[in-house]
């Protein structure tokens, strides 16, 4: 009597799987799942009675049908969460939208008002010096801040140069130096500008633009103000 092999996948097979693969499914697992057993109840009728398909196989096969369904419905799980986690984090950054923050760079422009920038310490330092410069690189103004604590902190500048003359308004850019006792201090300049708008990438992550200075993400807003 001719038999079928209990581990050989005959034509049968692979019309159902094909006929299997032409019908939509509501999801990837599920698919896999229909292929699975569509696979399982082929090769239990073809199996040869004489030497039937062992258990022990046959539950590791549904054990590992079980999983991939399992992590399959993970996946989507996460997916979810992830997506309903960036539409709170844009609203969250919604309420930003006209406020002032400080990110890296040396602009520093100035208003009727003053003009505003900061800096992030590595660590303490004994004194902070700024140096302002007007839009042909010209030393305008220095300032001079001392006992500063690490972290990143803002300073206000009133227009006025070194001579104590009012400045014309414009862009200015600035350079900060700092030092703790005779050994220099890793310092960062941060620019000021208005948070004008939220904005998501092609990748789905969320930032804002900060006045003309460009997009940043939630990480690069080393203060809002």
């Amino acid at each position: 009597m001719a038999t079928t092999s209990n581990v050989g996948v005959d034509a049968a097979v692979i019309d159902q799987l094909n006929a299997s693969n032409k019908r939509g499914s509501a999801t990837k697992a599920e698919d896999q799942q229909t292929k699975f057993l569509t696979l399982l109840t082929t090769q239990l009728k073809n199996q040869d009675p004489l030497n039937p398909m062992d258990n022990a196989q046959m539950t590791s096969q549904l054990a590992q049908i079980s999983t991939v369904d399992g992590i399959e419905r993970l996946n989507t799980t996460l997916a979810a969460m992830m997506s309903s986690t960036s539409e709170t984090q844009a609203l969250q950054m919604a309420a930003l939208v006209g406020h002032g923050a400080l990110v890296e760079g040396k602009n520093l422009p100035l208003t009727e008002s003053g003009a505003i920038g900061g800096f992030d310490l590595v660590s303490a330092a004994d004194v902070v010096k700024i140096e302002i410069r007007d839009g042909n690189g010209n030393l305008v103004r220095t300032v001079t801040l001392e006992g500063r604590e690490a972290g990143v902190q803002n300073f206000v500048w009133d227009g006025k140069g070194d001579d104590g003359a009012a400045l014309a308004q414009g862009n200015y850019s600035f350079n900060v130096m700092a030092t703790q006792g005779n050994s220099d201090v890793k310092v960062s300049a941060l620019q000021f500008g208005y948070i004008s708008g939220v904005v998501r990438n092609n990748k789905g992550e969320i930032g804002v633009d900060v006045g003309n200075y460009g997009r940043y993400t939630v990480d690069d807003l080393k203060q809002i103000i």
